[in-house]
């Protein structure tokens, strides 16, 4: 049985309104066996080794093609077009606002 991987673009984080590190693809692997924690240290974890590698493409095609290139079966999650509503700061205080502005 070929190893499963999924193939996404990371999305950008709540603590930040800029898109650094969102422009590449990353390759993760699916997780083979359930986590558990450690009697010792109360650490979760797991024997599977593959779930600590995360492989950055620039395209993703790179990933797809790398992917299938390995024999991995892939699933590919397309990003969220982010929709952006054009704002100016004059628009406060145009005339003919439809809102009171108050300060």
């Amino acid at each position: 049985m070929a190893p499963r991987v999924r193939i996404y673009q990371q999305p950008k984080t709540a603590m930040q309104s800029g898109m650094a590190g969102t422009h590449e693809w990353v390759l993760e692997f699916e997780p083979t066996e359930a986590r558990r924690a450690d009697p010792l240290m109360g650490w979760i974890g797991s024997s599977d080794t593959r779930g600590q590698v995360r492989l950055t493409f620039a395209t993703r095609d790179e990933a797809v093609a790398y992917a299938a290139k390995q024999g991995f079966a892939y699933e590919v999650e397309l990003p969220h077009q982010r929709r952006m509503k054009p704002k100016a700061y004059a628009d406060n205080f145009k005339f003919g606002r439809s809102e009171n502005w108050t300060h």
